[in-house]
């Protein structure tokens, strides 16, 4: 992947953080690819629009915002991001790793790795 490439995949994963965050459900549908695949620890989402349906109205809390730490480009091209979810009220969920699969049509795939046993007040 060359470096217009690689700055086009961050830029991606930094619109679907922003897009899930603030509700933007249409932003967060463009920048995914229309076969992305999310792996969740509780479940597999499949198809572009059964991952954002379940944004919009499946998750379990929805007044949440990502805020990561940390990204990195992947040996494939792919980004990896890690960070910590935070509800409204301030207190830390869980911390996650995201790995991203990033292709010319768009996020294609992300698998999701979490940690809650270092929840925070």
């Amino acid at each position: 992947m060359d470096s217009d490439a690689a700055a086009s995949g961050r830029g991606l994963v930094e619109t679907y953080y922003d897009a899930v965050d603030a509700g933007d459900y249409d932003r967060l549908a463009s920048v995914l690819a229309p076969d992305v695949v999310h792996d969740r620890p509780d479940r597999t989402l499949s198809g572009r629009e059964t991952f954002v349906s379940f944004m919009r109205d499946g998750r379990p809390e929805t007044e949440t915002r990502h805020e990561v730490t940390a990204t990195y480009r992947a040996d494939d091209g792919g980004r990896v991001a890690r960070g910590r979810l935070v509800g409204a009220d301030g207190g830390v969920r869980f911390d996650f790793v995201d790995v991203f699969d990033v292709g010319d049509d768009g996020i294609r795939r992300i698998e999701t790795f979490v940690r809650d046993d270092l929840r925070r007040g």
